[in-house]
């Protein structure tokens, strides 16, 4: 019997073990390594075994270093930094192209660097990266493999121009252009000449992490020299209707949206509103509870979350749109401050102390469709305004606010007696007057809302 409990205890620790693994690693396919080093690599991307990846296009190699280092490597010869599901992007390292000359000016050394990134579903970002050259009289040239593509970049200075991150790279010692859409290869060629500026480089680069100062005029090249470059990708290279006819091959799962990438290259998947997580796996997209995250997602009510999106049920005594703004209301018949407490509370037990006082303020004001109830309603409004002060020695103590609110319903059940039997006597008359005159009495309202809505609210003092 203690053997069986045992292997019972033993089961159910596995499950929680398993289910725990499957929560933590939400971007990757069941049993597949999550990290290559310290990158993760989310589906469609895969490591380690081919049906981690969606396809071949990609999967990607991790290796360890001699060091023990884990390295995830792009195609065959470049680093990988990150990769974004939302931006649909993998950001790489590559090299650079330089030349070099010596005094004489012949030149000494040179490099021109070309990467192809094949028939797959990636392009270089050209709204990511920019073409640039670094050197004085230096001349540079990208083209595509064909040599159907080229783009110029030529730099020019008299004197030793200072690089930083706010150079414009404008001509003088630094020149930038911009690349074309769907760019697959690259080729790079460089010539520069002089004497403070043996050397000239030319590279692809992502424009928000490049830093210019790490490119002094008087630098020469190293093996290690390489730019960062952002890298677009599509699931497949076909649009949304095509792809949807293939329910084999269509690459987004349930709870998704897909739309055409701004490249013109092919279709993206994303989560629809409501939903988190993965589009590109089955069962990728999950709810988001909202009523968890009341700062991104507010609630001045009662929050009941709902399959892709979340209902704000009002308190009782309040009523409109939970999600955007508060109404205290009442009916003609009732004590404005019965109400005022109930709305109270709850609008403390949403928002306390500061951050209360902050985003919701201490105002309140009323409203009215008829006109008999207002000093009733401003006398609340006032009341409420000071409990809700930031500053505790000029609120009013409970006592204080249930003396005052006692006073106010006694008003209130006498001003109503009086107005009850001035209505009925105007009531009679009217039906004794329509009924001489062989008319109907007409229909009067029985109870009329007064409602009053919390605003944001400033004090000046």
């Amino acid at each position: 019997m203690i053997v069986q409990r045992w292997v019972f205890l033993l089961m159910m620790l596995l499950l929680v073990a398993a289910k725990t693994g499957a929560a933590a690693n939400p971007d990757v396919k069941d049993g597949c390594q999550e990290k290559c080093g310290d990158v993760s690599v989310p589906y469609p991307f895969g490591i380690g075994e081919q049906r981690c990846a969606m396809n071949e296009n990609f999967f990607l190699n991790c290796s360890s270093t001699g060091e023990g280092h884990q390295e995830l490597w792009f195609g065959e010869n470049m680093p990988a930094r990150s990769i974004s599901l939302l931006n649909g992007t993998v950001t790489v390292e590559i090299g650079t192209s330089f030349g070099c000359y010596d005094q004489s000016g012949q030149q000494s050394e040179i490099f021109n660097l070309s990467i192809t990134l094949g028939s797959g579903p990636f392009t270089f970002s050209d709204s990511r990266n920019v073409f640039t050259a670094v050197g004085c009289d230096t001349l540079a040239l990208l083209t595509n493999e064909n040599l159907t593509f080229g783009a110029a970049c030529l730099s020019f200075c008299t004197g030793n121009v200072a690089m930083s991150k706010n150079n414009s790279c404008s001509g003088s010692g630094c020149c930038q252009t911009s690349i074309p859409e769907g760019l697959k290869y690259v080729g790079i060629t460089i010539g520069s000449v002089f004497e403070f500026n043996p050397c000239g480089f030319a590279f692809l680069a992502d424009i928000d992490s490049l830093d210019l100062s790490d490119w002094p005029l008087s630098r020469t090249p190293k093996l290690s020299d390489t730019s960062s470059v952002v890298i677009e990708w599509v699931a497949e290279t076909e649009k949304c209707e095509e792809a949807r006819a293939n329910a084999s091959s269509y690459a987004c799962g349930m709870n998704t949206n897909c739309s055409y990438s701004d490249n013109g290259q092919g279709y993206r998947c994303s989560c629809k509103a409501g939903f988190e997580g993965n589009p590109y796996l089955k069962d990728g997209c999950q709810d988001i509870d909202e009523c968890k995250d009341p700062e991104k997602y507010p609630c001045h009510g009662k929050c009941r979350n709902t399959i892709g999106d979340y209902e704000c049920k009002c308190s009782l005594g309040m009523r409109g749109d939970g999600k955007i703004e508060l109404h205290l209301y009442y009916r003609r018949n009732s004590f404005p401050g019965d109400y005022l407490s109930i709305a109270l509370h709850n609008l403390q037990k949403n928002k306390k102390g500061q951050e209360f006082q902050r985003k919701w303020g201490n105002g309140l004001k009323a409203s009215k469709t008829d006109g008999g109830e207002m000093d009733e309603i401003e006398a609340v409004a006032e009341l409420a305004k000071r409990c809700l002060n930031s500053i505790g020695v000029n609120r009013p103590s409970m006592k204080e606010v249930s003396e005052e609110l006692a006073k106010l319903k006694a008003l209130n059940q006498k001003s109503w007696a009086q107005q009850n039997s001035e209505e009925t006597e105007h009531l009679l008359g009217e039906s004794s007057q329509s009924f001489l005159n062989n008319e109907s009495p007409p229909m009067s309202k029985s109870q009329t809302v007064i409602s009053i809505e919390i605003e944001k609210y400033t004090d000046s003092s």
